[in-house]
């Protein structure tokens, strides 16, 4: 079964989507065996598409780690928390999981971006 683990031990994911703010970026981290893979690789897909269906989906994109690493990331942006959750609810987000391969670890957190002066804009 895959598991998931929290990325902020004191802020749940589920605490993060009942505070109402936008855009927010949607961060899915992914640690899967190497044999998994292609398999991890198909799941995604299929996740990607449904949640990229979903009303207040902006765009989404995936990453490997380089240098023969099985870390992904999924960065994805969405108009709201609000649009998050219930896409989330809609998909049963732990019957979504259950596509990975069974060892698969995964962390989800919601970030919203700031503004530091002469760097980058909110």
């Amino acid at each position: 079964m895959t598991k998931l683990v929290e990325m902020d031990e004191k802020v749940k994911f589920s605490t993060q989507m009942e505070e109402k703010v936008g855009p927010v970026v949607f961060i899915k981290l992914m640690k899967v065996k190497p044999e998994d893979v292609d398999q991890f690789l198909k799941a995604w897909a299929e996740d990607a598409a449904y949640f990229k269906s979903q009303p207040g989906h902006i765009s989404a994109q995936l990453h490997r780690g380089i240098g023969g690493s099985n870390t992904f990331i999924n960065y994805a942006i969405w108009e709201s928390t609000e649009h998050v959750k219930k896409a989330a609810d809609n998909a049963n987000l732990q019957g979504h999981t259950s596509n990975y391969p069974a060892n698969t670890v995964i962390s989800i957190h919601l970030f919203k971006r700031i503004a530091i002066p002469g760097i980058c804009v909110e």
